[in-house]
């Protein structure tokens, strides 16, 4: 073998693995290539007490999109007054109307977007182990009586839709009255639910869906549904949501997110869609 047929020989020996490698990553299957959704976040400020469901419908809706939802859980009001000041979000869930129909006011969600997701119920729980058994919530109720020294928890009555619709019950049954100074207002229905689960607090009105995820408390009275305005969570996409809100908005109707949502005790308002 004369000099240049030796040399060709070695060239070939030691560039043949390179091309091999480089056929190999070109027959690599396409579903190893990046997705274009790989890096997209999307922001949705919910009432507090969505929070074990939402967690899992957005975990699903990563799974599926490969867009990664991050949210933020609050009091409806300090998350609508949040968004008056500017805080970046893409959607937005209220635990009632009243700070739905604020954010509109505020022009900080589109109107058009805005649906009635969810509904909820609220209930009158006690520590687990409280020796209260069983009560009926009716007219004439006594809650004062039945609270004896201790604290009552909700939501802040002024603000925080917990302690609204627990303020309108009371006062449609007859009980506001006498158990009012009883009361210890939280910042959120979780802050309200946490002093009852950790004993602060005697008694504490929270949604039937908050009483159902924390097991340091229990359920010993539901109020009547007629007793205060009807419980609906609305969704819209906000003033500044990106492109992709539409599509979330439109997974949280789903079969895939009604079924969690139920799982977890609400009820699902919207006809869902595909």
């Amino acid at each position: 073998m004369n000099f240049l047929s030796r040399r060709l020989a070695i060239v070939s020996l030691v560039c043949a693995p390179l091309i091999a490698a480089a056929h190999a990553q070109d027959a690599r299957p396409a579903a190893t290539a990046a997705p274009q959704t790989q890096g997209k976040t999307l922001t949705v400020f919910a009432a507090a007490s969505m929070k074990n469901a939402l967690d899992e419908v957005n975990a699903a809706y990563a799974a599926k999109t490969g867009i990664k939802v991050v949210a933020s859980y609050a009091a409806s009001s300090a998350l609508a007054k949040q968004l008056e000041q500017g805080a970046p979000a893409d959607a937005f869930i209220s635990a009632d109307l009243d700070w739905m129909d604020y954010s509109a006011g505020k022009k900080t969600i589109t109107p058009a977007s805005r649906i009635n997701l969810l509904g909820n119920k609220i209930v009158l729980i006690a520590p687990k182990d409280s020796k209260l058994g069983n009560v009926t919530i009716g007219q004439g109720f006594d809650l004062a009586k039945l609270a004896g020294d201790g604290k009552i928890a909700t939501g802040d009555v002024k603000a925080v839709p917990v302690g609204k619709y627990a303020k309108a019950a009371l006062e449609k049954l007859g009980a506001w009255q006498a158990a009012e100074p009883k009361f210890a207002m939280a910042e959120s229905v979780r802050a309200a639910l946490a002093l009852v689960s950790r004993g602060e607090a005697n008694l504490g009105i929270v949604y039937e869906t908050d009483a159902k995820v924390d097991p340091g408390v229990k359920i010993i009275g539901a109020f009547p549904a007629e007793s205060h305005p009807a419980i609906i969570y609305p969704m819209a996409g906000t003033a500044t949501a990106k492109p992709d809100t539409a599509d979330y908005l439109a997974f949280l109707r789903s079969p895939a997110a009604q079924a969690v949502f139920e799982k977890y005790g609400f009820t699902f308002l919207n006809k869902p869609v595909s």
